[in-house]
């Protein structure tokens, strides 16, 4: 009875697996309300048009799970990088805790990937964007990082602080995800490698924390 329970739960894992695998790239591709259940159930494979309702529920939590599919390696990735960093004051090297887990995780899967632009999809989709960002908010690691900029900039007005969060996010999220839609379609890419991308990104975003901030004039805050 043990063996039987066993090769049965196997083959439950095996199936959500496949659930997974196929949600990802269909929701990367077409969007998460684009794509029905049945749609998906039929690109993992499986002829039972209730099976994808039946081992994760409604749509956000097939989201969810998709998201908590990845988050795990990442997190125990950047968690080793924040430890590294300890009470570094240096912006880069929390944006390098922050961008290097999600590229060493791309660059580990294979080619084609569609993590990043599932991501993307999520998070301009006003009724699952929340999931992502409460993923984010329950993440040690990230809410480590978080502490390491303001007390690495704490001069930074709240305002302006806050505004540079939502800009990071932007291009988090979106030049990842340019990257992997150019790789999958076989296009030119302006870094080699998701390494060396990641090091362009960790610039880029080191330098959108640093910049100068300008006090707005009289006409620039008129409607």
């Amino acid at each position: 009875m043990a063996v039987m329970t066993t090769s049965k739960a196997a083959r439950a894992q095996a199936t959500r697996e496949l659930i997974l695998a196929a949600a990802e790239r269909l929701f990367a591709e077409h969007g998460v309300f684009a794509v029905s259940n049945r749609q998906v159930g039929e690109a993992a494979g499986q002829g039972n048009n209730t099976v994808v309702g039946y081992h994760f529920g409604t749509k956000a939590d097939l989201v969810r799970a998709i998201i908590q599919r990845h988050a795990d390696p990442v997190e125990e990735h950047r968690g080793r990088l924040v430890a590294e960093a300890g009470d570094s004051r240096e912006i880069r090297d929390w944006m390098h805790c922050l961008v290097q887990p999600i590229v060493d995780h791309l660059a580990k899967l294979d080619t084609p990937t569609w993590y990043a632009r599932f991501g993307a999809q999520v998070m301009t989709d006003p009724a699952l964007r929340a999931i992502m960002i409460e993923e984010a908010l329950t993440s040690p690691s990230i809410n480590r990082i978080v502490d390491g900029l303001h007390h690495s900039l704490p001069d930074l007005p709240a305002e302006v602080r806050a505004e540079r969060s939502d800009m990071l996010r932007q291009l988090l999220v979106h030049m990842i995800a340019e990257r992997e839609r150019a790789l999958a379609e076989g296009t030119d890419t302006p870094r080699s490698s998701w390494q060396a991308a990641g090091v362009g990104l960790i610039d880029a975003l080191t330098g959108l924390w640093l910049a100068p901030v300008s006090t707005p004039t009289e006409k620039d805050e008129r409607p």
